[in-house]
């Protein structure tokens, strides 16, 4: 027995000078350049993610517009793009995977575009008109193999005119709409092409696709897990103008504020979205950088118009507009934010000259109220759908607050029903719900970049029921409008008409904080939701 112990002891005493010299043999590696790996470390930013989830990355992605901005537009990409170097004012749409595009003048419902030679998927697979109609079936064709409802859904919501597509020639592509749209080729910035071949490969199952997917973008996608959406540099990317400066992005979904500013501390992550309004001056005295910029969204309560609702009463949609403590939020937010009393802000040129100057006037509610029926001293309950963390969701617990406080001097008792932020989408889109029962309105951030979403708002079906038949004539009437001098009036006088209506209860407009790291270089603060993440860089 103690033989059995000692032999091991003895057959063990090699080991000792020989750890002794591998330990030697470290040290004077970690000491000698020259023995160290060759070539500088990789660049990787690290990005927290205001999302309660990682977006998918099947070209159709999930989360909302952060997931658009983080999982859609660097890894896939459309045939027109929104112009994001552009910081002076809002971007426009630019060519992309399509070098040109026209209007039929015989038929404004036809569209043709001329598509970009020598681009070719993360697979090697080339970019052609087949490509483009096999993505549409995938979208917009329940027949299709490849069709896939959940990303249908998405595509049909943003593209609803859309109605067909024809290959011309190789190079060469007609789409159809069910009505003329002046504005289609901003509808089409929303549809991502992926590659068929890479569909194929998978055994034309999209889960497996979305694991080593293929789109023509900057960043291809590496690895997906749980925790994290590695995107690496494309070095074959066919925008050479527009390569990306990094390595590598790799993307954390960080739902609590908290957390993301912990993470960003601790050198876990380089970039963090919408940090917390209270960590922001601690940020900018420790050398964090912390940027804004103007954007178009607005915070407000879709309110919810039919005939049971207290909002059924114009004069109901006016008062609650005026017990918006709007610069309460601004002060809550340190700054970043704007107070919103509508759409668009006062020096917009679609502004127009509306009656109703939306402020935190609580007589002017209450007298409103009583006009309405409503007795003084008895405040009007309304319940409001919220999500702790969504896409454009700002801190909407915290901001809820306090309005519900503010609210209530002026006649109004809200209370809310807190949910999942793909919850609440789901439920703002299927407003018959058990569980919409006497819900009076939803808090969601709101894109006013786009006019696709104002075309949500006037024709139902939609959470509202809002149908207004003069604003509605007034939309048709710039939907049509293919001259672009026409437009701002147009859209001024529809405007002022929506103020005075108050279909919604608008509260700030967000300026896109984001809060990063010293050694982040390269930013550009597109006036959108979405951002360049190929001209950003890291200092070595």
């Amino acid at each position: 027995m103690l033989a059995a112990e000692r032999t091991p002891m003895k057959s063990a005493r090699w080991l000792v000078p020989l750890l002794a010299c591998a330990a030697v043999l470290l040290i004077a590696i970690a000491g000698n350049p020259r023995a160290r790996p060759s070539g500088p470390e990789p660049k990787i930013l690290r990005i927290a993610m205001n999302t309660g989830d990682l977006p998918t990355t099947t070209g159709a992605p999930t989360q909302g517009l952060e997931g658009m901005r983080f999982a859609g537009y660097p890894v896939f990409e459309p045939l027109v793009m929104w112009d994001l170097r552009v910081t002076d004012r809002p971007p426009g749409v630019i060519p992309w995977l399509a070098t040109d595009w026209a209007v039929d003048p015989a038929d404004h419902n036809r569209w043709i575009f001329h598509l970009r030679r020598g681009v070719t998927f993360h697979d090697g697979a080339p970019f052609d008109a087949d490509v483009v109609v096999w993505n549409f079936r995938r979208f917009f064709d329940p027949k299709a193999p490849q069709y896939e409802a959940s990303a249908a859904a998405v595509a049909k919501a943003r593209a609803s005119v859309l109605k067909g597509w024809e290959k011309i020639d190789d190079h060469t592509v007609a789409i159809t709409t069910t009505t003329p749209t002046s504005y289609f080729p901003e509808i089409l910035t929303s549809v991502l092409l992926v590659s068929p071949a890479r569909w194929r490969e998978a055994g034309g199952d999209w889960h497996e696709f979305a694991r080593r997917p293929a789109g023509t973008g900057a960043f291809r996608v590496e690895a997906v897990d749980r925790t994290v959406i590695r995107l690496r540099r494309n070095p074959h990317y066919w925008n050479t103008a527009r390569s990306a400066k990094l390595d590598g992005i790799d993307l954390y979904a960080m739902a609590e504020p908290t957390t993301r500013i912990a993470a960003l501390r601790s050198g876990e992550v380089d970039w963090v979205e919408n940090p917390p309004a209270d960590a922001i001056p601690f940020l900018k005295r420790n050398g964090y950088q912390v940027v804004t910029s103007p954007m178009p969204h607005v915070w407000a309560y879709f309110l919810r118009v039919t005939p049971d609702s207290p909002f059924h009463d114009v004069r109901v949609r006016q008062a609650i507009n005026y017990a918006m403590d709007r610069q309460g939020i601004v002060t809550l937010l340190n700054g970043a934010a704007q107070p919103a009393k509508s759409f668009w802000k006062p020096g917009d040129v679609r502004y127009g000259h509306p009656v109703n100057d939306y402020r935190y006037d609580p007589a002017t509610s209450l007298r409103l109220l009583r006009d309405a029926g409503y007795p003084h001293g008895l405040p009007t309950p309304v319940k409001v759908l919220t999500a702790p963390v969504a896409s454009g969701q700002m801190l909407s617990l915290p901001m809820n607050e306090l309005l519900q406080q503010s609210a209530r001097k002026a006649g109004f008792k809200l209370e809310f029903v807190v949910v999942e932020g793909n919850q609440m989408s789901a439920l703002y889109n299927n407003p018959k719900s058990p569980k919409m029962a006497a819900v009076y309105a939803v808090n969601k951030g709101y894109n006013t970049g786009e006019m696709t979403y104002l075309y949500f708002w006037l024709y139902p079906p939609n959470l509202a029921a809002y149908e207004d038949p003069v604003a509605k004539r007034m939309m048709d009437a710039y939907r049509v409008n293919f001259d672009p001098t026409k437009e701002t009036a147009i859209l001024a006088t529809l405007h002022e008409r929506l103020v005075d209506d108050a279909p919604m209860a608008w509260v700030v407009h967000d300026v896109n904080p984001r809060a990063f790291s010293p050694n982040v270089r390269g930013y550009t603060p597109a006036q959108s939701w979405y951002t360049d993440l190929t001209t950003v860089d890291l200092a070595r």
